[in-house]
């Protein structure tokens, strides 16, 4: 597989996926776009504490991507990883709760915005630390691969890891062991505020490596659910077959700065106007009515969605803070060699 389609480029019209699973696909998308939004409109009240990086604008890579997954895959994230605990049907009020420190919190309020778990769901942790968990996910797929299970390990980073050493060492690791693992770079121009392109030594940062790990070359549009589960869909089945890794390639860009304290000023006049023509939640609304579904249906959805917002705010404003014993709960107690026997 060699895809290289263009951001903005028409999507070819075919009903290969069907009504179903399309309606899944907005729902996830406008689900990730209204509840970070609303993030944003809590950090400004002052309900969400610290700052934290948005993915607005990058909605279709989680959607596409959970859609594509069975139950059993494992996802692995960066500090941007909301949408993609979302995706992966994490409720809304446990993510809302955990940004805001409360006690009805994935993690208890113990955890934030950059470090979301849900083993339950899949979601095997949110990185803080650039390419750490690309190993790890290695580590997860090879436990498939020993134990002989059918689920596959995805882990998604930036474009800008890869000029980690991590990116290079996991790439060769999964591609000699051929690991079931899916490797998605979510390339948004900007490692947090330096453009990709002015220091790295090829275009496409992620794919144009791929060869040097005996792997295909795979670019697809980011910002188009359909293109994203597409490629997710072939990488998993490749996967499974024990045919090895896939390294995926989403050109997206990112709405907002790199995170909350980020106003974004370095981007070039006109660049974030022209990407806004091409949203990933407005592109797919069209897809919507392109296959015959009604605006009453499409707009019975986001009514839905926003009450679903609308409802976990609440409960999370309502939620007491966590308490007090529980802060030196799931920690090291002792640092020595003790714990290793």
């Amino acid at each position: 597989m060699n895809v290289r389609q263009k951001p903005g480029a028409a999507a070819r019209v075919n009903d290969d996926i069907g009504s179903e699973t399309r309606l899944d696909l907005y729902r996830r998308q406008v689900e990730i776009r209204d509840f970070e939004k609303r993030a944003y409109d809590l950090f400004l009240q002052n309900l969400v504490k610290g700052t934290s990086h948005l993915s607005l604008g990058q909605e279709a890579i989680a959607a596409g991507f959970a859609v594509a997954m069975k139950d059993g895959d494992k996802s692995f994230c960066t500090y941007r990883g909301h949408a993609h605990t979302l995706a992966r049907g994490v409720p809304m009020e446990a993510v809302l709760g955990e940004l805001m420190q409360r006690d009805n919190g994935l993690m208890r309020g113990k955890g934030g915005s950059m470090h979301l778990t849900s083993v339950d769901h899949g979601v095997m942790g949110s990185y803080a630390i650039i390419g750490a968990h690309l190993p790890i996910a290695c580590g997860s797929a090879w436990r498939a691969q020993y134990l002989g299970h059918d689920d596959v390990s995805v882990c998604f980073f930036g474009d800008g890891t890869t000029n980690i050493g991590a990116f290079h060492e996991a790439l060769n690791f999964a591609a000699v062991w051929k690991l079931p693992v899916v490797f998605c770079c979510e390339n948004n121009l900007y490692m947090e505020y330096t453009p990709i392109g002015e220091v790295t030594a090829v275009e496409h940062p992620a794919a144009d490596r791929a060869s040097a790990y005996g792997l295909e070359s795979i670019i697809v549009d980011g910002n188009d659910a359909d293109a994203v589960y597409r490629a997710a869909q072939a990488a998993f089945a490749r996967a499974r077959a024990g045919e090895g890794p896939s390294l995926i390639e989403c050109k997206t860009y990112r709405h907002s700065g790199h995170s909350r304290a980020d106003p974004g000023k370095y981007r070039p006049e006109g660049e974030l106007e022209k990407w806004l023509e091409h949203d990933p939640v407005k592109i797919y609304r069209a897809r919507l009515a392109e296959f015959g579904v009604s605006e009453k249906q499409i707009a019975a959805i986001e009514k839905e969605i926003k009450a679903k917002v609308d409802a976990a705010t609440e409960a999370c404003k309502a939620a007491p803070q966590p308490p007090d014993e529980i802060l030196a709960t799931d920690v090291y107690a002792d640092g020595g060699w003790a714990w290793r026997n």
